[in-house]
């Protein structure tokens, strides 16, 4: 950590901008965790595609199917390639508060710049916002790494902005990836964008925001190494422009990705997304390899339609 509890909103204000991608976890055939497969598919999404921080153990990384000591390494094995070329924000999350601490605390001693914690499902509970206030408070009292909230509807229930709001008044909350309706983020963002960082998944929706809602950070899915490769930075390029207010020629690169993302969206099975994203990932050069259970593999015929979808996308392997 290059800051204190005290500076954590100033520095993340200052450092935590521009292209952050969710990395997915590659497994071998064995199940084991492919480390070198995720040393390549970084060192290239760094050096490359020039991507700016890296969401570590998340969903896309299917967090759920890892044991700790294997999310606790995918943490350090993240930091220590990152070096100073990229940043890195660890998810934190789980049901099991102890768990969370504990990931916490490796994350901050392992050298993350931030960590990450969705909402907690909490069952039986009709008004959540005292509990909510009183489980962001705990890790941030336990840690002194910055915060980054989590709101998605997995939880089964979304934070309302006003208590995002009230969160952002945290010393060491410093951003939120707010997973929810357009009209509720730009609330928060209204509400709190000078206390807390505001984001969202969503690449449809991240140039408007950019231009509209003057964000500074997307935060975070995989969009930055599926739609991207080492001779075609499209999503980066119109991410600088719309920085820099050349917002027609910001629209026009975002519109030419168009096909890509229609291909995506389009040969993606119900219920395969992890298989699927694997799957492109392979067909652009990176490390995919197989899923783990209970997740679905891909039928051939499956891999015989993206395969289709991607050669008419117009994206070039790397």
């Amino acid at each position: 950590m290059n800051y204190t509890r005290a500076t954590a909103k100033s520095h993340s204000r200052a450092t935590m901008r521009g292209i952050w991608a969710a990395a997915n976890t590659p497994f071998a055939a064995d199940g084991s965790i492919d480390e070198a497969g995720f040393r390549a598919n970084m060192e290239h999404w760094i050096e490359d595609l020039k991507i700016d921080g890296f969401f570590v153990a998340g969903k896309q990384g299917e967090f759920f199917s890892m044991s700790l000591e294997e999310r606790k390494r995918i943490m350090s094995l993240a930091v220590e390639i990152c070096g100073d070329r990229a940043q890195t924000i660890m998810s934190c999350s789980d049901q099991n508060l102890d768990v969370v601490l504990d990931l916490a605390r490796h994350a901050q001693d392992c050298g993350a710049d931030y960590i990450v914690v969705h909402a907690p499902v909490l069952n039986f509970l009709k008004d959540r916002e005292q509990t909510l206030i009183r489980y962001y408070e705990t890790i941030a009292n336990a840690v002194d790494i910055g915060i980054a909230l989590w709101s998605h509807p997995d939880s089964g229930y979304l934070m309302s902005p006003q208590l995002c709001a009230r969160l952002a008044e945290i010393e060491t909350v410093v951003a939120i990836k707010y997973s929810v309706p357009r009209e509720m983020y730009a609330e928060l963002t209204r509400l709190a964008g000078d206390r807390i960082i505001v984001s969202t998944a969503s690449e449809d929706e991240w140039l408007d925001n950019v231009l509209e809602l003057g964000w500074q950070l997307y935060l975070c899915s995989s969009p930055p190494y599926l739609l991207q490769t080492a001779g075609d930075l499209r999503m980066k390029e119109y991410t600088e422009l719309a920085f820099a207010g050349k917002a027609e020629e910001a629209r026009a690169v975002s519109a030419s990705l168009d096909p890509v993302r229609a291909a995506i969206k389009a040969s993606k099975p119900d219920e395969k997304p992890f298989a699927h994203q694997k799957y492109w990932q392979e067909l652009l050069g990176q490390v995919g390899g197989p899923v783990r259970a209970p997740m679905l593999e891909l039928t051939e015929d499956e891999k015989t339609a993206i395969r289709a979808a991607f050669d008419g996308c117009g994206l070039t392997p790397s």
